[in-house]
């Protein structure tokens, strides 16, 4: 037992210490997306590959071996020890007129470590990803007095969140919440350059790096109640409050031009450290799930909607929607969670679906968002670690009024170890 402990304990210090790493180095990520240009970036789903398999049905889903983040008030009901690890990986073929892109992504996404501190209450440790920016977009032009040059716009960046979690449970109501530091940062860049460079035009190279650092908390609660002699039924709710996350902005002009085989540099203009503040607006979840009290199926329903109308950003709002929702669906079905010695008998499957709409309003035009879902998860001969399967299949976006439309396929895997600490002595 005490090896045992040891070597998790090692594995979850090496795997938080690598997702970290690559967590928060998003800038190896090659994904195109010119609609991460906006907001906070392109929000990365940060739940574990089981809730990612049945439509991210999260709001009142729980499991006492595995990690709900989507909901803290489910922390209550772990019985052991838990650590949890992913990657994910996505392929995307953006489509703008007669016109095809595709590119693609792979890294790890989350770290969870859950902690059981009594029999109705447990802690939550953990890193995750909530928003990444990469675009690159280009064209040419021809301006009078300067000929044909190349407009360039790009970015990189990402908003990552470590915190802690704690929820407690009394009879059927269990109430929690996350606490984090939220922190990352992103680049916007817009560069017009001459191509034809006969005049010694100057280049222009127009630069913002914001870095935001900052708490940020989210709450919950679940109910659990008995229907039938065969059913439960649980209802949950999230929500988060309108905050302030301090953010940092650095300002860059700068101006070159080639003389012979001499680069001439010019800074225009550099602001550093400007102070303010990214306003992360209210936003809420509703969520129902039926569950078979021998444990081998359950079905959900969500609902979730974010007011985007109040976000900010040094007081400058974005081309961002007044609000944006999203409705899931999704269920897990496992034979017989009970049998050891039958293997396919413990597998569990899983089918979900979503439909929402995005956060981003361009051109007056409401960008859909949905995907179908569908997951395993592949248990280890007679223990309750588990190997975990999901694949996301959608849509983003319309070519209506000339937008892009971005089809996805998201693939993730995880592995949810489970040990037992704490353990009271039985003999001196």
């Amino acid at each position: 037992m005490y090896h045992s402990y040891v070597k998790r304990s090692l594995l979850a210090i090496v795997c938080f210490l690598s997702t970290f790493t690559t967590i928060t180095a998003q800038n190896s990520n090659k994904e195109n997306s010119p609609y991460s240009r906006f907001g906070i970036g392109e929000f990365r789903n940060g739940l574990n590959p089981m809730l990612r398999g049945m439509g991210s049905v999260s709001t009142a889903y729980v499991n006492e071996y595995a990690i709900n983040t989507g909901n803290p008030a489910s922390y209550a009901s772990l019985k052991l020890t838990t650590y949890e690890v992913s990657a994910e990986g996505s392929v995307k073929n953006m489509r703008v007129g007669n016109e095809n892109y595709t590119s693609g992504m792979a890294t790890l996404s989350h770290i969870n470590i859950g902690i059981p501190v009594s029999k109705h209450a447990a802690l939550v440790l953990g890193l995750r990803p909530v928003a990444r920016t990469y675009y690159s977009m280009s064209d040419t032009t021809d301006m009078p007095a300067i000929g044909t040059s190349l407009r360039t716009y790009s970015g990189d960046g990402s908003v990552n969140l470590a915190f802690l979690g704690l929820a407690g449970k009394y009879k059927n109501f269990s109430a929690g919440i996350n606490v984090g530091y939220l922190f990352g940062t992103t680049r916007y860049s817009s560069v017009l350059s001459n191509l034809v460079d006969t005049n010694h035009i100057y280049n222009a190279d127009f630069s913002v790096y914001n870095r935001i650092g900052g708490i940020h908390w989210s709450a919950g609660l679940l109910y659990e109640g008995k229907v039938h002699k065969s059913m439960n039924l649980r209802a949950g709710a999230t929500f988060s409050l309108s905050q302030h996350i301090a953010t940092t902005q650095d300002v860059y002009e700068l101006s070159w031009r080639n003389s012979g085989t001499t680069q001439i540099l010019d800074t225009a203009v550099s602001i550093k450290g400007h102070k303010g503040y990214t306003v992360l607006p209210f936003s809420y979840s509703l969520g129902v799930q039926l569950v078979d009290v021998e444990n081998r199926w359950s079905a959900g329903l969500d609902f979730s909607m974010t007011q985007w109308g109040d976000y900010k950003q040094f007081d400058q709002k974005d081309s961002l929607a007044n609000q944006s929702w999203k409705i899931g669906i999704g269920g897990e079905y496992t034979p017989n969670v009970r049998n050891l010695y039958k293997y396919y008998n413990r597998i569990t499957y899983r089918l979900g679906f979503y439909y929402g709409t995005d956060y981003v309003l361009l051109r007056n035009t409401t960008l859909p968002c949905y995907a179908v879902t569908a997951g395993v998860s592949l248990p280890f001969r007679r223990t309750m670690d588990k190997v975990h399967l999901a694949l996301e299949m959608g849509r983003r976006g319309t070519k209506s009024n000339g937008l892009i439309q971005e089809n996805f396929y998201k693939f993730s895997v995880g592995i949810s170890l489970n040990d037992k600490w704490f353990l009271k002595r039985k003999y001196d």
